[in-house]
């Protein structure tokens, strides 16, 4: 996995989420040195950890497929993959105020709302997306026009657009077709293989896991760690960067930020000012996801897609029906996301106010659940996740390969043609630092998986 060795230098990577960990190994590898920079306390990113009432897990909901290939490959490398577990799971579908199952194809022909024509279409639209190839050609196409031309209009107003709805706001309508080819495929390509079942896989311990074991790793590669430090500048310096944190400043040869693309042209204000403009104007979405501790489960659905237009949260994920209760004191974790834009006010919410907001609808939803029942509720907030797919997105993203000779950025608007999720993350990073040793430079380093 490791590309030829190029000059030895000094790297920085800001960041240290999924991203920048890969990096830092592929490049240490390589024989770099390397400082990963992270404004936490601790690694991760995105798929960090906290504390819910002394029980340590993930702040926001991962799972590895079967197809994951570039998770699987680094869980190997760690010797992680005898822990990771695979659990058969469950999905559930809430509309005309009930929750049914989505788990099979026999579940799909009692879908409420749809006729049978609507549910043939449907199935044709799915099963048609998993056969794609040329995903490019989708790339002109609005994901409306497409989903209306396939599963027709009554479909895509009471299923496709609540979807879409939930995970991108009414950015949706700038949103390509290439979008929804991506998600049927990642969600597909188990059953490419022959597996006809939902299988998830989880490490035993989550990511805490994973993180732990990786930064373990990265030390005895030498690769050093400046935790709790936000980076506030790069500056170049003749022929070298200055990396400013803390107040205190370290040279590099190097550097590679794998912040947001607004995030890092507030840190790389040297750069050209065209630039700099398309960085800062680059839409996401952000996310803000409760974790609720209950005393009983839900209904023993993993996923559960929401259709409904006046939920505050957009999915819900049982996590214990994937673990069980037994990495959380006996009790069930839940994850109520919400997506939305870095500019939402929700994100000035508190946690209680954001608490009152769901939990009613939590109620609705499942009439045996009781507030009561939930003994611990924290509410993580992440305003820049995601790109919004747009239209024609390939030929819109912001450049690797700066206008500053050495300084690269590399984010999530890199993966092109797929939905961010940890394995796309990995192959991005992957991708990039083939690139990056290989001094071959990053125009072509962006993620277009071969499907």
């Amino acid at each position: 996995m490791t590309a030829p060795r190029s000059e030895a230098r000094n790297w920085a990577i800001v960041g240290g989420g999924l991203l920048g960990l890969v990096l830092a190994h592929r490049l240490s590898l390589a024989g770099h040195r390397v400082t990963v920079f992270e404004a936490e306390g601790q690694t991760g990113g995105l798929a960090g950890t906290w504390s819910l009432d002394g029980i340590v897990w993930d702040k926001h909901y991962h799972v590895t497929l079967l197809s994951d290939a570039f998770t699987r490959q680094i869980l190997h490398e760690l010797e992680l993959a005898s822990e990771t577990v695979w659990v058969e799971t469950r999905t559930g579908y809430y509309a005309d105020e009930r929750v049914s199952s989505l788990s099979n194809a026999i579940d799909y022909l009692h879908l409420p709302g749809l006729n049978w024509i609507d549910k043939i279409r449907l199935g044709c639209t799915i099963v048609g997306g998993s056969q794609v190839r040329d995903w490019k050609r989708l790339k002109t196409i609005p994901v409306a026009d497409y989903l209306t031309r396939w599963s027709g209009r009554r479909t895509f107003e009471r299923l496709w657009r609540p979807l879409l709805q939930a995970k991108l706001g009414e950015s949706y309508r700038e949103c390509s077709a290439a979008f929804i080819w991506a998600t049927i495929q990642r969600l597909y390509a188990a059953r490419r293989t022959g597996l006809k079942k939902e299988m998830f896989g989880y490490v035993k311990g989550g990511y805490a896991r994973i993180l732990e074991r990786f930064e373990e790793r990265l030390r005895k590669q030498e690769v050093r760690f400046e935790l709790g430090a936000p980076v506030t500048s790069v500056v170049r310096v003749g022929e070298q960067f200055e990396v400013c944190a803390n107040g205190r400043s370290d040279t590099f040869d190097r550097v590679a930020v794998t912040l947001a693309p607004a995030q890092a042209a507030r840190i790389c204000t040297g750069l050209p000012a065209a630039e700099l403009d398309g960085l800062r104007g680059f839409p996401y979405q952000g996310i803000i996801c409760a974790s609720l501790l209950c005393e009983r489960p839900l209904d023993g659905y993993y996923l559960t897609y929401l259709t409904e237009e006046d939920l505050p949260f957009t999915t819900i994920i049982e996590m214990s029906a994937l673990v069980g209760c037994e990495p959380f004191a006996g009790k069930m974790l839940v994850y109520l996301p919400r997506y939305l834009a870095p500019d939402d006010p929700m994100f000035e919410m508190s946690d209680e106010q954001i608490r009152e907001l769901f939990l009613p609808k939590l109620e609705r939803i499942y009439p045996g659940f009781k507030r009561g029942d939930v003994s611990c509720f924290q509410v993580s907030r992440e305003s820049h996740v995601f790109p919004i797919p747009r239209l024609n997105y390939s030929e819109k993203l912001p450049p690797m390969k700066t206008g500053q000779s050495g300084l690269h950025i590399v984010n999530s608007a890199h993966i092109v043609n797929g939905t961010l999720n940890v394995n796309e993350t990995v192959h991005l990073a992957e991708r990039t630092a083939a690139a990056l040793i290989s001094s071959d430079g990053l125009e072509s380093a962006s993620t277009e998986t071969e499907q």
